[in-house]
């Protein structure tokens, strides 16, 4: 089984070592034959941003593979998900069992995941480092 991920896609633009590619995103039935004419099969346009020291040996318009290694998409998937769920749970259940109040403790919930969010916003550079696209050669 590959430790990689990667998707197909279009180079639209490179800014300084930023390369925006754009790659779309399919479901599994959207590669099926009778796709066209059923209503379930879906596509998504997709650009993400990769990071590449070395962008002079890439063009606009240019078909590129873009890959990220699964550990890194579990830890995208960590950071965006699954600590903002638990998060809300604990502060759910610490709340309502404070207080009795099941709505300040929805509030309490819901609210707890500004700062959450807003250090993962704060913090984007260094997890830019460790959570990023690579272009395949």
């Amino acid at each position: 089984m590959s430790q990689k991920i990667s998707h197909a896609g279009i180079i639209e633009s490179i800014n300084g070592d930023c390369i925006k590619v754009r790659i779309v995103q399919t479901s599994a039935c959207a590669a099926c034959k009778v796709a066209v004419h059923c209503h379930a099969a879906e596509s998504k346009v997709k650009i993400v941003d990769v990071f590449c020291s070395d962008t002079a040996k890439y063009t606009t318009g240019q078909a590129v593979t873009v890959w990220a290694s699964k550990t890194v998409a579990n830890k995208a998937l960590l950071l965006g998900f699954g600590l903002p769920f638990l998060l809300l749970l604990a502060v759910l259940m610490t709340v309502l069992y404070v207080t009795g109040n099941e709505g300040v403790a929805a509030i309490a919930a819901l609210g707890s995941l500004v700062p959450y969010y807003f250090l993962l916003w704060w913090r984007r550079d260094a997890i830019r480092e460790q959570i990023s696209f690579h272009l395949e050669d």
